[in-house]
């Protein structure tokens, strides 16, 4: 299942991205003008243009060969396109029954006569069809436009620092108060460069909090082409460290680079690890997609007895996994709490739904089998740079003991 998942993108989204422009193109161009108008061969024309450039996009940002020049340079108009052009089918589809609708009664009326006599003189506006058609799709692109524009501004703005309060039992007393930030899913790429990644730091450093988690796909590029864009994270300033495990986006570009990177930036890896803090265990696991796409040949997967296994019981332990699915692997092992990303809080409704069916939790804290797992909405996008219904966040979680 975990495969399927991971490979139905690859295909449905190439095949269904020339559908829909196909439908875009039925729905926008021909259905709103007449036999012969220039406007058709136009609109194919910009539709193929936008549907080239957001292939592109798709292929290559983020990429491991193209120049981060010409992927910044398609990967802002395509990706953008995707969030435009995901909303205004989807509207034009939705708009399907009030279109049937509105044209039934045409279809019930008997056939006008043949437009022998002054077939110039007819206005456009006579033809229900051309009127219906304007008006649907004038409607549904403003509401698409006016979606996205919304979704660029929350995508691109500093994410705001969410408050989340967990209580472990196990916690000592004088750890009471312990703050954590958690952040996931920064997505440092071509298209979200060193000025994000400075304003995240100064984020993070305003939170003063005891300790830094980053929960996995800190960037979608290899290592070495982010150097400058990620140089910022040597600015973390935090008491006890700032910690990190990899995500699906290291393991696709090479997990090993990036936990060498971050060490080079100040940053503490727990490639399958565990550190012993003073309040609590701190364990972290590679991400399950190199079981999930079967990459053992050249990534090493996660291994939850080398980072749970023969370890102090009377202790709390804090687990950092990138997929909350991770929880489903943690019976016998005692973990109190799992600090997870990946799913971006479903980043444009309506995905949230299928964002909960793959991952069984999208965002926030709950209880599986004993253990609590919080789900940050993430602090970047992945794709498109969008976010409807999913703002982005840094979570300043504070623990408290019952001790």
């Amino acid at each position: 299942m975990d495969r399927l998942w991971s490979t139905i993108p690859d295909i449905a989204i190439p095949v269904g991205f020339v559908a829909l422009h196909a439908y875009l193109w039925l729905r926008l161009c021909r259905d709103t003008t007449r036999p012969g108008s220039r406007w058709r061969p136009v609109g194919a024309l910009v539709l193929g243009v936008l549907g080239a450039i957001g292939m592109l996009a798709w292929f290559l940002t983020p990429s491991t060969y193209a120049p981060m020049g010409l992927q910044s340079l398609v990967g802002w108009p395509g990706w953008i396109w995707f969030g435009v052009l995901m909303y205004l089918g989807g509207l034009l589809v939705l708009a399907e029954p009030v279109r049937w609708f509105l044209l039934r009664r045409k279809r019930e009326e008997p056939e006008e006569p043949e437009k022998s006599e002054e077939p110039e003189e007819q206005p456009e506006g006579v033809s229900r069809r051309v009127v219906v058609s304007r008006a649907i799709g004038l409607g549904a692109g403003a509401v698409a436009l006016g979606t996205v524009g919304h979704g660029l501004h929350e995508g691109y703005r500093t994410p705001q620092l969410k408050a989340v309060t967990v209580a472990l039992p196990r916690l000592e007393r004088r750890f009471d108060g312990y703050r954590i930030a958690i952040v996931g899913d920064t997505h440092f790429s071509a298209i979200r460069g060193r000025g994000y990644c400075e304003r995240i730091v100064e984020r993070i450093n305003g939170t003063q909090a005891d300790l830094i988690a980053f929960v996995g796909d800190l960037a979608s590029n290899e290592a070495d082409q982010l150097r400058r864009e990620t140089e910022p994270l040597a600015r973390l300033s935090v008491r006890d460290g700032a910690f990190f495990v990899a995500g699906n986006a290291e393991h696709y570009t090479g997990a090993d680079a990036w936990y060498e990177r971050v060490e080079e930036l100040g940053m503490t890896g727990l490639p399958n690890l565990r550190v012993e803090l003073p309040g609590f265990d701190l364990a972290g696991v590679n991400d399950l997609i190199v079981e999930q796409r079967r990459m053992q040949d050249t990534e090493t997967g996660p291994d939850f007895e080398a980072a749970l296994g023969d370890r102090d019981p009377s202790r709390a332990v804090v687990l950092l996994a990138h997929q909350p699915s991770a929880v489903d692997r943690l019976a016998g092992y005692g973990v109190d709490l799992q600090l997870s990303g990946h799913t971006h809080g479903g980043q444009m409704w309506p995905v949230h739904y299928l964002s909960r069916l793959r991952s069984g939790q999208l965002t926030g804290l709950e209880t599986h089998d004993g253990t609590q797992v919080y789900v940050t909405n993430g602090a970047g996008t992945n794709g498109p740079p969008i976010r409807v219904g999913a703002d982005a966040d840094i979570t300043v979680m504070t623990l408290r003991s019952q001790a």
